[in-house]
């Protein structure tokens, strides 16, 4: 898993094809890549609403009790599960149309691996002040979606322009669902110790 993370992070291009080669499972990569990464801003997050509170920019900060924390927590992580099957499932059903159609199964291993850029962003919930997690969270976002450029092409075996045009739509769609789990995690975080 660690080396998988830092090839991704130094090396994409040929971690991305080392990756397609290993043929793993969606079992595989939950239980060595993605349930561990997507701990990541959980663990921080429960931190950092607990022992530092959310900074809104007004100089107070909005702590989270221990329980609620630890709810919250648990319903984020299984949100982060779901948003990368989720985008599996997408990128399956939009390379429908292309001979070299991939698997269910390797669209939710590349998406797990995708995803890493956005899982790592998520340790400056650590100090959960909101400017600066939008701000890392965008870079996050931004290098998710160069790995997704990048990869697409050789993971549908597609050329190029096409890729472009694949990734593009995979990006816009992938942009929804983030956003869709940032309102979640905003009102859950932001507002949890009223909702739970």
């Amino acid at each position: 898993m660690v080396n998988h993370v830092w090839g991704l992070m130094s090396r994409p291009g040929p971690e991305l094809q080392r990756i397609q080669r290993e043929h793993e499972t969606v079992t595989h990569v939950y239980s060595h890549h993605v349930l561990l990464m997507a701990a990541i801003p959980v663990v921080c997050s429960f931190i950092g609403t607990t022992q530092v509170g959310w900074n809104f920019g007004d100089g107070q900060n909005l702590q989270i009790t221990m329980l609620t924390a630890a709810s919250i927590a648990a319903a984020f992580y299984v949100l982060i599960l779901c948003a990368v099957a989720l985008m599996g499932r997408i990128i399956f059903w939009m390379a429908r149309r292309y001979e070299s159609r991939p698997s269910l199964n390797s669209c939710i291993v590349f998406a797990g691996y995708v995803a890493t850029p956005m899982f790592l962003s998520g340790i400056v919930a650590l100090y959960p002040l909101v400017w600066l997690c939008l701000f890392v969270g965008l870079i996050g976002l931004c290098y998710s979606g160069y790995l997704l450029y990048l990869g697409i092409p050789n993971f549908l075996e597609i050329d190029h322009r096409e890729g472009f045009l694949f990734s593009s739509s995979t990006l816009a769609m992938g942009v929804l669902v983030l956003e869709f789990l940032l309102a979640l995690t905003v009102i859950m975080w932001g507002y949890g110790s009223k909702l739970f």
